[in-house]
């Protein structure tokens, strides 16, 4: 990972300088250059990838299909190095080698490393004999086909290519919902390992399986994964995109035709009434081999009545041999066994209009090619796969071409769910990735045109009450305004690292990329935390252990989040003198987390893996005392207190599962008895807002407070500490810095204020006086 700053030390550097450093900034390790040094064919949005690229000197253009990727990346080799390699799909070299001569850039083929200066270009198959090789710049044409590869493939790009100082992604725009593929492209480049990306930008769907595919971004993240990725990678469908709007006209897609032909073959599966397909794949290829003579026959009939080029996309090797007899030698076909050499001649005699047709798969062809020469394409099968339709389809359909084009697909009355399924696709991955451009837009012209559209503003806010007074914004910040020896308790749930975040901010405390950040963050504020507590008093902090992922952190284990708070608190100069632990139902953890150690499978298979279930702790610190004590005079009973110096908090249970509330609450401690936070979840949140338990607060609040004192929560949620507060006759201080939970705890405040207070003897007593 490079950042421009990395996380520094608090006592060298102000906190705004850590908060710059917790941005995702991407290292610039290329090249300045001017856009006099680049050929003056190129468009004003490609002249400016260029620029963008190798000043980045490690970046990804995702351009859509016509937008000059060729020649970007050919500029790009040129401009960055005197020795570079371009990798491609095997029948993409000679056509990049021709569009180099067209701006003087000589491109030269290569099966095996070659030395002296230039720009060499080899194809993936060849890669392996390239491990090692001294290239100062390496080019992935096409990169988004190294899925369609094994894995051998990518890991080996990923780990033998990353000494190469300057690297470049190209292709049309890739499947933005391809986790795979987006992660494989920022480890290629060295921006990100995807291990890295999935923990902090994703999250596991715990109903779906441990593939790729059960990973989505985290409500939170949109805004900020796009804006991550714009720091390496242009996403570009149009000139537009990039802010050159007058050069959109100039990039207008023709008109184009999608004519369906269906064959009247009625395949009906045995135990079937009507003409449909079974399900899975094997369904899918009795359907097309039921209907492929007829297919055959009415697509030959299609070609030979037309005088023009065509291209014909099968994806079964029966109907590519039944289609190359059909047409005869008005075709050449072309296999995956073809021979290299024999692939690439047999293009060429296509594309220089020696044979009018060329029948072939998407899986051979689909990528790179620019065959804006034909207009004609005629599918004789389809597939459930978008990306190969996509694909095939643009080698055509492109910018660049000037004749409207026209589709067939072939198909029959049992294929009907087949192009159904395509069309929903093909409408998924237009708004898909509209709105990636919409998240993308504006960083991305900042990037590549290099001026600032928008900045981020942070406003904070205030309410108040008779009891309470609730500020909006960062708690570090926010915490310097208040005087000292203020507080006469705290009760707070922090954040546990980054287990939780709750929003985008850089501020956000649990808004870290990982266990170390989150420390170096959270010791901005509890210096000042101890500041503003008086003398002798405390402040009770909740927490739990962290868990120790695969993914995050290659091994399945906790951190002791628990000792390490206690470490930082007291290297802060607060007196760390006891803990309550909170018991916690295993049953309840293992439905909500999945957790592989308390799973009833896991102890049947392999009871080595069992352990116990998670407790919370109240953590309690106190300031040392100074000058006249100010004690705290409970109402806490003696049978009560009996209770509470227990060193474990008990949780009502009954035969494993929870009973009802005594009727006294804060005898017990109840997981569910907490304020309501529904009113607090906002679209993009993954998760409510965890409330600390009503009676927990309850406890503190009547054990280490008296009647008027300040009670104060730097990260107060919806404002649950702040609620018992008020309740029980003392002043809430509240800060919170997401806007939503803020807004919702001030509701709260208020009805503790005015709805649920009774008169009590807390109400004849003596104020103090002292404002909140």
């Amino acid at each position: 990972m490079q950042y421009e700053s990395e996380p520094v030390a608090q006592e060298d550097h102000t906190y705004q300088t850590f908060l710059n450093s917790k941005a995702w900034r991407i290292q610039d390790v290329g090249r300045l250059i001017s856009l006099s040094d680049i050929h003056p064919s190129l468009f004003g949005f490609q002249k400016s990838t260029v620029l963008w690229a190798v000043r980045k000197g490690r970046a990804a253009v995702f351009a859509g299909t016509g937008l000059g990727k060729t020649r970007i990346q050919c500029e790009f080799a040129r401009l960055i190095s005197q020795r570079a390699l371009i990798v491609c799909p095997l029948a993409v070299a000679q056509q990049t080698i021709e569009e180099g001569k067209k701006i003087g850039i000589e491109v030269t083929w290569c099966d095996r490393p070659q030395q002296g200066n230039g720009i060499w270009i080899t194809n993936y198959e060849k890669l392996h004999h390239f491990i090692g090789s001294d290239y100062e710049a390496i080019v992935l044409d096409e990169s988004s086909i190294l899925k369609s590869f094994d894995g051998k493939t990518r890991t080996m790009l990923i780990s033998q290519f990353a000494d190469i100082p300057y690297r470049l992604c190209c292709t049309a725009t890739p499947s933005p919902n391809d986790i795979s593929e987006l992660g494989n492209h920022a480890e290629f480049l060295g921006v990100l390992k995807r291990s890295e990306m999935l923990a902090h930008f994703f999250v596991h769907d715990s109903q779906g399986s441990a593939s790729v595919g059960s990973w989505r971004l985290k409500g939170h993240a949109k805004e900020e994964f796009w804006k991550w990725m714009a720091g390496w990678a242009v996403y570009v469908r149009k000139p537009s995109d990039l802010g050159f709007d007058e050069e959109d006209p100039l990039f207008a897609l023709p008109p184009v035709t999608i004519q369906i032909e269906k064959t009247d073959t009625r395949f009906i599966p045995p135990g079937e009434l009507f003409p449909c397909m079974t399900g899975g794949i094997r369904g899918r290829i009795d359907a097309r081999r039921a209907a492929l003579t007829d297919r055959v026959h009415k697509a030959a009939e299609i070609i030979s009545a037309s005088p023009e080029q065509w291209i014909v996309w099968c994806s079964l090797n029966e109907e590519q041999n039944l289609m190359e007899k059909a047409l005869g030698d008005q075709c050449v076909s072309i296999e995956g066994t073809t021979p290299d050499e024999e692939k690439i001649s047999k293009e060429l005699q296509w594309r220089t209009g020696q044979v009018p047709v060329l029948v072939t798969k998407s899986t051979i062809f689909s990528h790179g090619m620019n065959w804006q020469h034909c207009h004609n394409m005629l599918y004789l099968s389809t597939t459930d796969s978008f990306e190969n339709y996509f694909q095939s389809f643009r080698r055509c359909w492109r910018f660049g071409q000037t004749h409207p084009v026209l589709a067939v697909i072939m198909t029959s009355p049992a294929e009907e769910n087949v192009l159904n399924n395509l069309r929903r696709k093909e409408l998924d991955a237009t708004l898909l990735a509209e709105g990636i451009v919409r998240y993308m837009k504006t960083t991305q012209i900042e990037n590549v045109q290099q001026y600032q559209i928008h900045t981020e503003t942070y406003n904070t806010t205030e309410a108040t009450g008779a009891r309470w007074r609730a500020l909006q914004g960062d708690s570090i910040e926010l915490i310097k305004t208040l005087p000292d020896n203020h507080v006469g308790l705290s009760v707070c749930s922090i954040p546990f690292s980054n287990l939780y975040t709750y929003s985008p901010s850089i501020r956000d405390v649990g808004n870290v990329r990982n266990y170390e950040e989150f420390f170096q963050h959270f010791d901005f504020l509890i210096p000042e935390w101890l500041r503003v507590t008086k003398p002798g008093r405390r402040a009770c902090v909740h927490v739990q252990q962290v868990a120790m992922t695969l993914v995050k952190d290659g091994v399945i284990a906790w951190y002791d989040f628990r000792a390490d708070v206690v470490r930082h608190f007291v290297q802060a100069g607060w007196i760390y003198d006891g803990e309550a632990v909170i018991n916690k139902s295993p049953q309840v953890q293992a439905v909500r987390t999945k957790a592989k150690g308390l799973s009833f499978m896991q102890k049947n298979k392999d009871s080595s893996w069992s352990r116990p279930g998670m407790a919370d702790y109240i953590l309690l610190f106190r300031k040392e005392e100074e000058g006249e004590p100010d004690p705290v005079h409970t109402d806490v009973t003696n049978d009560e207190w009996i209770q509470y110096a227990s060193p474990i908090w008990n949780m009502p249970v009954e035969n494993g599962a929870l009973r009802e509330l005594p009727p006294v609450p804060w005898q017990d401690i109840n997981e569910t008895y907490t304020l309501n936070a529904a009113e607090a979840r906002e679209n993009d949140d993954e998760r409510h807002v965890c409330p600390l338990q009503i009676n927990v607060i309850e406890r503190c609040v009547r054990l280490w407070s008296n009647p008027g004192d300040i009670v104060f929560d730097p990260f107060s949620g919806i404002a649950s500490t702040g609620f018992v507060a008020v309740k029980y006759g003392r002043k809430a201080l509240m800060i919170e810095l997401k806007p939503s939970y803020f807004q919702v705890g001030v509701k709260n405040l208020k009805y503790a204020e005015t709805e649920m207070l009774e008169p009590t003897l807390f109400d004849f007593q003596q104020e103090t006086g002292e404002a909140v």
